[in-house]
Order: structure tokens, then sequence, then C-alpha cells
């Protein structure tokens, strides 16, 4: 009984981090892109191939920190589409924000 509820703590905290993990980096993949379109107009910026760069890295480097971290010794497919889909939800929410507010680096 005691093990079930220690098993469910740190299956709930492992979930927390890897979603934590994913909105601090999609936040900063906006960023990211934002300062690689450089001084383009957000329309261009929108239709940029170059500012996806940013996200394609923030999501490729998760993968083998999550590894070396210990979160998650595999990495199933389910798994790579999670931190996939909640990076690029954040990017694309917070790169719409800065974008709007006409932030400019």
């Amino acid at each position: 009984m005691a093990t079930d509820t220690t098993d469910a703590h740190s299956d709930y905290l492992r979930g927390v981090t890897v979603t934590a993990l994913s909105a601090v980096l999609g936040i900063i993949a906006a960023y990211g892109s934002l300062v690689v379109a450089g001084n383009m107009a957000p329309t261009e910026v929108a239709t940029s191939s170059t500012a996806v760069y940013a996200l394609a890295a923030a999501i490729a480097v998760q993968f083998p920190v999550l590894k070396l971290s210990g979160l998650k010794e595999e990495l199933s497919g389910k798994d790579i589409l999670y931190v996939s889909f909640m990076t690029f939800a954040f990017w694309f929410v917070s790169l719409t924000i800065l974008l709007t507010a006409g932030v400019s680096v």
C-alpha cells in the first residue's frame, strides 16, 4: 500500500517536470525565433522558416536531457509526441504574444 502511494507521487512529479521543461523551452524557443528573425515585420516572421529552427532545436534538446536526468529512461512514441506538441503549443502562443505586442530585440 505504501509503495503504491510513493510510485504514484513520483510518477506525478515526473509528469509535472516533463511538462514544465517543455513549457519553459517552448517559451525560450519563441524568444529565440524572434532573435533569429531579426528586424523582420511580424507577418514576415510568421511565414519565415528560419523562425522554426529555434523550435526544432528546443524539441531536439529535450530528449537527451530527459534521458540523462533519469526522468525517462526509454522514450515511447507517445512521450515524443507529447513533448513535441507541448513545446510547439507554448512556442506558438508565446511567439504570437510577442509579435502582437510588437516586441523587438
